[in-house]
């Protein structure tokens, strides 16, 4: 929803899964498309990252992330998601000097949201499932 309505006022929005974000700069390095990939990144106006934290970064991910971090901060804004608890993001990072690096730039002068309740896909395959009895 949030994305939706950045698109609606003309921001430019990139979603990505974590895991598929940092598969594609791991391709790009070796295709030699990372320096343009990373360059439209830091342009984006809203980068949404989901499912964040569910695998372990290696050490080129986390300086990956880094990067991208660093080219967005106080310039762009970033929505992350996660079901993996705030606390837990540091660990699933991996590396302490980078999380905190990581963290720092991605959480200074952010706004968390904890959400409670159903998971909106279940909440919908309910919804679909009444719609055709």
């Amino acid at each position: 929803m949030l994305a939706t309505q950045a698109c609606r006022h003309g921001l430019s929005v990139r979603y990505f899964r974590t895991s598929r974000l940092l598969e594609a700069l791991t391709i790009a390095h070796g295709d030699g498309r990372f320096t343009r990939l990373i360059t439209q990144l830091a342009k984006t106006d809203l980068l949404v990252l989901d499912d964040w934290g569910l695998e372990k970064m290696s050490l080129a991910q986390r300086n990956d992330m880094l990067e991208i971090m660093e080219d967005r901060h106080g310039l762009k804004s970033t929505l992350i998601t996660s079901q993996l608890p705030f606390e837990q993001w540091h660990k699933a990072i991996g590396d302490a000097t980078l999380a905190d690096a990581i963290l720092d730039r991605l959480l200074h002068n952010s706004h968390k949201l904890k959400l409670k309740g159903e998971s909106m896909r279940k909440m919908m395959c309910d919804l679909s499932v009444s719609d055709h009895s």
